[in-house]
């Protein structure tokens, strides 16, 4: 396909998503809440004002995404049918290269048509804990650490360590992410489940092949709003000396939070912050994101057992392995995707995995 015929073809997916995702009648909202707001801000109406300025900025976000990408995909078909007839080999290989990046921004535009808006556009914390195995899951933790590192620095997330408790011989005992942006949950839902590995092992001297477990578990910030009522009664909080980075003063001073939910047994440990009050207070935020996530299960698995639904049966609810030896392969198991550039996926490039996971999972509850 030539570059004008490729350029054209940009152009209208484009189109086509403006006109599925209604940005002329987003534009008309934005116009409508303008409006609204200064009738909000004349009463002093701050809550409505507040909400109005959150939807507004969701609003310009989207619009403006796709109109700037509009005028990308028709610059480039502009450029295209005035360079079709020169000779200039420099100039058609940088017109397929901006190509490829419209594309790749498109593809990517395309996979959050499927987000439900609510949810999935909330922040998130991401933890990772090793399996059994002992040094060989810490240490495969601390390559998954490393890959979700990559991943949210390249595609331009803000995050923070909130707790890390390294292992005494090698990797990671347990570590918590709290990761900030756009869609931030939406994308990193699809890592929640158990990741294996296989390889030949650095830690054994016989250099035998070893399968290692680490569980990954995503989820979202829950919103002000969001009516979780925990009672304080139902609560046990320890306090305890830091064991990982954090300097003298951490070191030296019972700062780390340790907060236990009685009824249900949910434990989150914190101790990340210098201050106690600061590690309390992201803790009790994780122990009231779980206390949402455990009643949504609950309200899942009632409505299946009302509807006959049964689950499938899968062994270790394993998602994805990791081969490195005897063949390089890394699988997700509820998509199919695979792919042979391990050290690539190792790298942070999972982007195929969660944007077919997110189509697939929409796929299937639209079923």
């Amino acid at each position: 396909m030539g570059l004008i015929e490729r350029s054209k073809e940009v152009v209208d997916r484009v189109n086509k998503n403006i006109e599925i995702l209604k940005i002329d009648r987003k534009i008309e909202r934005i116009e409508e809440i303008s409006s609204l707001l200064s009738d909000a801000y004349s009463k002093n109406d701050i809550q409505t004002a507040s909400n109005l300025l959150i939807e507004q900025t969701n609003l310009k976000r989207e619009v403006d995404k796709w109109i700037n990408l509009r005028k990308e995909a028709e610059d480039i078909l502009n450029i295209s049918k005035e360079a079709d007839n020169m000779n200039d080999e420099s100039l058609l290989k940088e017109i397929e290269k901006s190509i490829l990046l419209i594309e790749r921004k498109l593809d990517e535009y395309e996979v959050e048509k499927f987000f439900d808006k609510d949810i999935d556009n909330s922040n998130c914390f991401l933890n990772i804990h090793p399996g059994a195995g002992g040094v060989e899951s810490c240490d495969w933790a601390s390559m998954l650490y490393r890959m979700y590192v990559r991943f949210l620095t390249r595609k331009g997330f803000s995050f923070e360590v909130v707790d890390f408790l390294p292992d005494d011989v090698a990797g990671i005992k347990d570590v918590t992410i709290y990761v900030k942006g756009e869609y931030a949950f939406g994308y990193l839902k699809s890592e929640t489940g158990i990741h294996r590995l296989v390889r030949i092992s650095p830690f054994d001297a016989s250099k035998r092949r070893h399968t290692s477990f680490a569980s990954v578990h995503v989820i979202p910030e829950l919103k002000d709003d969001t009516k979780i009522v925990i009672d304080p009664s139902e609560l046990k909080i320890e306090t305890f000396r830091a064991s990982g980075k954090g300097g003298q003063h951490v070191n030296k001073t019972e700062s780390a939070v340790r907060i236990t939910h009685i009824p249900t047994g949910i434990v989150v440990s914190i101790q990340s912050e210098r201050s106690q009050l600061q590690n309390k207070e992201i803790a009790l935020k994780i122990l009231k994101s779980k206390l949402y996530e455990l009643r949504e299960k609950e309200i899942k698995e009632r409505q299946e057992e009302v509807s006959g639904e049964k689950k499938n049966i899968s062994w270790g609810n394993q998602i994805r392995s990791y081969i490195l030896h005897p063949y390089n392969s890394v699988k997700d198991h509820r998509t199919g995707v695979e792919t042979s550039n391990t050290s690539a996926v190792l790298d942070g490039e999972i982007d195929e995995f969660i944007s077919s996971y997110i189509k697939w999972s929409y796929l299937n509850k639209v079923k």
